[in-house]
This record gives C-alpha cells, structure tokens and sequence, in this order.
C-alpha cells in the first residue's frame, strides 16, 4: 500500500461516492494491473506441469507433488487475493482491514515459491529449508482473510 502525501492509506471504492470520486485509487489500479499481468506468468508454470506429466522435465514424486500445490496455490491465492481486494473497496471498510487484505496477494507470492523451492536439487528426497515460506504463506493468508473478515464485519455496522 503506498500511502498518500497526508500520511493516510488511500481508499479504494467500487461505486464512486456521492462526489463523483474515481472507483479505485491510482495506486490500488497499478498495482492490481501488474497482479493480473503475472497471473500470465502462472498460465506459463501450467505448460511447466505439463512438461513435468509427460516426464520431459526429469522430476521425482515429490516434486511432482510440490510443483502441482505450488502451482495451485499460486492461481486459486491470486484469485482470492483479488476478490479480497473488490470486497475491501467499500468505502466503510476501515483502512486497516485494506491493508491487512493485501496480505492474502503476498500470500500467494510467499506459498508457491516455497512449494517450489523447497524441492529444487536433483532428486530430493524430502523438502529442504525453503518450505518454511509455506507455513510464512499460511500465517500470511490467515491474517489477511482475519483482518479482511474483521473489517467488513465493522463496516456493515
């Protein structure tokens, strides 16, 4: 989130308000334009897996395993995280909440890149160091749907 030059956290909205205000902030735009760019770069990790089902990329079962979880928490997390982010947009929602809702995009970063890491090597025949970024991924996305939660409880009041 970046922060606007009064030192608060910009607030995005799907129905402009009462004064005709844009739907969404510039930088929750920009930032949600270049979520949705990478999302082709999850497409391109499918043609991954595919090489890895035909055997064309030498893999052992648990990186089959962990390639497959990387890969899926990597597109359903991003979908979540942009869901979470329309769902934020109310402008009742406290800013708190906003921020806190980004957590489920990092999430989507934090969780697939340790599913993927933690199985690079030739052969491995467990999970190295690297999947602590899975249980990070977890606190992450818990946070995030918490805080989320939370927020648009205290804006329906």
């Amino acid at each position: 989130m970046f922060l606007t030059p009064n030192g608060a956290m910009p607030r995005a909205s799907l129905a402009p308000d009462r004064k005709g205000n844009p739907l969404m902030s510039d930088s929750t735009m920009l930032s949600t334009g270049i979520i949705l760019l990478i999302v082709v770069t999850i497409a391109y990790g499918g043609t991954f897996l595919v090489r890895v089902s035909t055997g064309s990329v030498p893999t052992n079962d648990l990186q089959k395993s962990f390639f497959r979880a990387g890969h899926g928490h990597a597109g359903i997390l991003v979908i979540l995280g942009l869901v979470v982010r329309l769902l934020l947009a109310e402008p009742a929602v406290p800013a708190w909440s906003v921020a806190l809702g980004d957590l489920v995009l990092i999430a989507a970063i934090l969780m697939p890149a340790g599913f993927f890491l933690s199985v690079i090597g030739r052969d491995p025949d467990r999970p190295n160091r690297w999947r602590i970024m899975i249980y990070v991924g977890a606190a992450s996305l818990t946070v995030g749907l918490v805080g989320s939660g939370l927020g648009l409880i205290a804006a329906a009041r």
